[in-house]
């Protein structure tokens, strides 16, 4: 016979428990990674940006030429993902990779709001100058793939405002935010390319609606001068775009994952420093 208190239920934990530790040590990381990305420099953070928008130009310059050449979308998709495998590798960012880590230090607050706005402005237009540099040398080195860039920009110059195009851009933002995650969730570098391809091909192959990656498709067909958009559609798909992607990364993933450890939130609020 048990003592009273005793018994199985002393013995086996739940398994809510045994994640628990590790899910609070997944999050103490984030916040402390999120708090360096919202005290970066101005200098760092602007060449981070330039940078993150040529690497996903390089990934545009794969998928127009294998799409030129083999005209099948998927195997053009696939090409891309050396983009961010060069993201990963040069240590470069993206305006939507700051949907995870910096927001969630903001929660704890170990950031400011002022401070997010300063990385999300400044990361965007950042990646947005790299991008339209690389389509311009695109389009002037690579006259033949002008039809693929055009058609490309086009789909995403005429998506307009809709639950379709809504929809399109919050599952961009779920997808990069979900691959921020997973390759935190690792020290292996060999481990944080899986996502890496494997994301980006989800995210061109399914043509989702991401802020930056179609703008430089769309400035590439723009700077042929054969486009049937102008540059005030581009500048509605750029608002409407990034608005869902930020709607997708701050609610599908990281408002979520937050909700699973309540009571980590509020100890790193109450411990918090900055307002």
């Amino acid at each position: 016979m048990s003592e009273p208190g005793g018994g199985s239920g002393d013995v086996v934990a739940p398994t809510g428990s045994r994640e628990e530790p590790e899910l609070e040590e997944t999050y103490d990381r984030l916040v402390g990674e999120g708090h360096e990305r919202l005290d970066r420099p101005l200098l760092p953070l602007v060449s981070t940006g330039l940078l993150g928008g040529v690497d996903v130009g390089v990934g545009v310059l794969a998928y127009l030429v294998v799409q030129t050449e083999t005209g099948n979308h998927l195997l053009a998709s696939l090409a891309f993902t050396v983009g961010f495998v060069a993201l990963l590798l040069a240590n470069s960012e993206l305006f939507t990779e700051n949907f995870l880590l910096p927001v969630i230090s903001v929660v704890a607050k170990e950031g400011t709001v002022v401070q997010l706005l300063r990385l999300w402005v400044v990361t965007l237009v950042a990646n947005l100058v790299g991008g339209f540099v690389m389509a311009g040398m695109i389009v002037v080195a690579l006259p033949d793939v002008h039809a693929a860039a055009v058609e490309a920009g086009s789909l995403y110059a005429h998506l307009g405002v809709s639950w379709r195009s809504f929809f399109l851009a919050v599952l961009a933002g779920a997808v990069i935010t979900l691959l921020t995650r997973m390759q935190h969730a690792t020290d292996s570098l060999g481990v944080k390319l899986v996502p890496a391809v494997t994301m980006a091909f989800v995210l061109v192959g399914a043509q989702l609606f991401h802020s930056v990656l179609d703008s430089i498709l769309m400035f590439a067909g723009l700077l042929t001068g054969d486009a049937d958009y102008g540059w005030f559609d581009w500048l509605g798909a750029l608002g409407w775009s990034a608005f869902g992607n930020l709607v997708g990364g701050l609610v599908l993933v990281t408002g979520i994952r937050l909700l699973r450890i309540p009571h980590r939130v509020a100890e790193s609020r109450a411990q918090g420093q900055t307002g």
